[in-house]
């Protein structure tokens, strides 16, 4: 992307994710100026990515010159203390993450005020506040990809739980994943048959084939695989169940629904909205459940609205 045009002032925004992280500058209103993004060296350590992440952040400051960068609001991976920037808990896909400060180092390293926030409550607040779902005072986000997570937004915040870990929906019980083990330790919940690798995992199970990712599913569904549609229908369903029984507890104005297990198109999410409808109670029949409309650029904005909060 060429160099950013020159602003009044912006924000810097970051993603950490297990495998890329993205930097963007963002002013108030959430334009997008400009934006860098490097693979995260998840299995090189903590330092390692942190460098990653300083050092795009640094690039894009390089070239907004004409455009003072007041703050910068991050999305990471993990469980994360909204209140002190801290990573509290991490899969191993990033090796050493649980226990970093977050706030504390890029704030140090940049000379910058710092905000962070999960990755999944950073996406929810992009399409709060700027995306599909703005103007609704609560909505409910839900993640369907490698994992499956969640996010309520009340009034523009972000709800994180007691203990910073609101939002595990990929570990309630599903009636669809029978005894299947899950990446928890637990077994029976949602994510161990509606996340992608689940969803690749049953495919294997019932033809004895062992598929690559979902990609491969999704690609036999297409080509006319009985078995293939039939786990992506299952995939939706499940999804679908879990959001109708969310939203009979939680009555929000809307659900939005991301991540790219999403990209299995139609059949997909005629399953899940079936299954939506299904669970529903009739007095919430009409909440609509609506498909995320700003991708990859939902925690970029989500986290940039935080900075912009630090300097309000």
């Amino acid at each position: 992307m060429p160099e950013a045009r020159n602003h009044a002032e912006a924000v810097t925004a970051l993603d950490i994710g297990g495998t890329k992280t993205a930097a963007a500058i963002v002013t108030r209103r959430g334009e997008i100026l400009d934006r860098v993004t490097a693979a995260t060296p998840g299995r090189a350590g903590a330092s390692a990515v942190l460098d990653t992440a300083a050092g795009l952040v640094e690039q894009l400051r390089a070239r907004s010159a004409g455009t003072p960068v007041r703050a910068l609001g991050v999305g990471s991976a993990g469980v994360i203390d909204h209140r002190s920037g801290r990573v509290l808990s991490a899969t191993d896909v990033l090796t050493g993450w649980a226990g970093t400060d977050l706030r504390g180092t890029l704030r140090r390293r940049l000379g910058l005020p710092v905000t962070v926030i999960n990755d999944v409550h950073a996406h929810a607040l992009g399409e709060a506040r700027h995306g599909v779902a703005a103007g609704r005072d609560t909505v409910l986000y839900v993640a369907v990809g490698t994992g499956v997570g969640a996010s309520f937004v009340v009034g523009g915040t972000v709800l994180a739980g007691a203990h910073s870990a609101a939002g595990h929906a990929g570990h309630q019980p599903s009636p669809y994943a029978g005894s299947l083990p899950c990446t928890c330790g637990g077994q029976g919940h949602l994510e161990a048959i509606a996340a992608g690798p689940g969803l690749a995992g049953e495919y294997a199970r019932r033809t004895g084939r062992p598929v690559d990712d979902l990609r491969s599913v999704a690609a036999r569904a297409e080509d006319g695989d009985d078995t293939a549609r039939d786990v992506v229908a299952l995939g939706g369903a499940a999804v679908g169940s879990a959001v109708g029984g969310l939203v009979n507890l939680l009555d929000p104005h809307a659900v939005v629904v991301g991540g790219g297990v999403t990209g299995l198109g139609a059949p997909w999410w005629q399953a899940l909205r079936d299954a939506v409808r299904r669970e529903t109670l009739p007095s919430l029949a009409d909440v609509p459940v609506l498909a995320s409309a700003l991708g990859s650029d939902a925690p970029l904005l989500g986290a940039a609205s935080l900075a912009w909060e630090v300097l309000a």
